[in-house]
């Protein structure tokens, strides 16, 4: 019998103090630390800014594991990066029944908790979504000019920043420039946020190449540790949700690519006229298929199935 989706976290041990289109977060005991967070992923899912009624089974999993990789792979690859994962899982000493922990299985992991930047550090190496309709009309991505003849989906000379606005739960973020950026987080900030936001692409997108996928767009999430100023990469790292992934053998410019993330699902919503609109429910096949193409894309970038990956989770 295939397993339910969880699209509500029932974690009745700890205070909740946020809840996301995807994640839940949730304060640990100060264990005379840095303080910390437990970061709990549902498999709910969002397009087009708004959270679909029923939930993708397992995907919870699949993002906090992969996270977790690229955690580890981003560390090795980007000189001076720091990042907010601590480990998988709660700490032992949390206070979590055995029920709690059961359900936390692999899609949780302690993190250090840091003030974090209101904006989408989006970068693009690819020429698609909303940068192609907007090329097509200003031949600019974010404001940004680009060249000329450029086709849809093509490689971009260098990946280039656009970030955008981190809007509240229901609202939706809006693309802005580089110098809007600026003006958000700050001269002292907007730099280094740039920087690592490409550094961090770059290595991602040649370890991904190395196994058959190519990375078109990312959006990273950074925080701020105020006691030594220093920056760190938060949030979820190089997933279905927060990626564009194409396969290499597949691609082909001048065409839309058939997409490893959620690509599937925003098609439906497209072709069925329900882009934006809430309460919507997807239908078992958009489910299973938009599973495989997660499930697919987790094996390929880590080398291992989801269930091996699970089998080594303790919690």
């Amino acid at each position: 019998m295939a397993s339910a989706a969880l699209t509500n976290i029932p974690l009745a041990s700890l205070p909740r103090i946020s809840q996301g289109k995807v994640r839940d977060l949730f304060p640990l005991p100060d264990m005379g630390e840095n303080p910390t967070l437990l970061f709990v992923t549902s498999d709910r899912i969002s397009a087009y800014d708004v959270i679909l009624k029923n939930g993708i089974p397992t995907k919870g999993a699949i993002l906090t594991l992969l996270s977790a990789k690229w955690f580890e792979v981003l560390s090795s690859r980007v000189p001076g990066l720091k990042h907010h994962f601590l480990h998988l899982g709660p700490p032992a000493s949390c206070g979590l029944t055995a029920d709690e922990q059961q359900m936390l299985r692999g899609r949780s992991m302690t993190v250090r908790r840091l003030k974090i930047f209101p904006i989408e550090a989006i970068v693009r190496g690819y020429v698609t979504g909303s940068a192609w309709a907007e090329y097509e009309k200003t031949q600019t991505i974010h404001g940004l000019p680009q060249p000329a003849g450029l086709k849809r989906c093509e490689r971009l000379p260098q990946p280039i920043y656009t970030p955008s606005t981190k809007a509240e739960l229901g609202d939706k973020d809006i693309n802005i420039s580089p110098d809007e950026a600026r003006g958000i987080v700050g001269d002292k900030y907007a730099s280094r946020i740039e920087e690592l936001a490409l550094a961090c692409y770059k290595a991602g997108a040649a370890y991904a190449e190395e196994r058959g996928i190519i990375i078109a767009d990312t959006k990273f999430e950074f925080g701020l540790d105020e006691e030594t100023d220093e920056i760190y990469l938060v949030d979820e790292v190089l997933t279905p949700d927060s990626s564009r992934f194409w396969s290499k053998a597949d691609y082909q410019v001048g065409r839309e690519q058939d997409s490893f993330d959620k690509q599937v699902l925003r098609n439906w919503l497209t072709d069925n006229g329900l882009k934006g609109k809430p309460d919507v429910e997807m239908p078992p096949e958009v489910v299973e298929k938009t599973k495989g193409r997660y499930t697919e894309v987790f094996k390929l970038m880590t080398g291992e199935s989801l269930e091996d990956a699970l089998a080594r989770v303790a919690h």
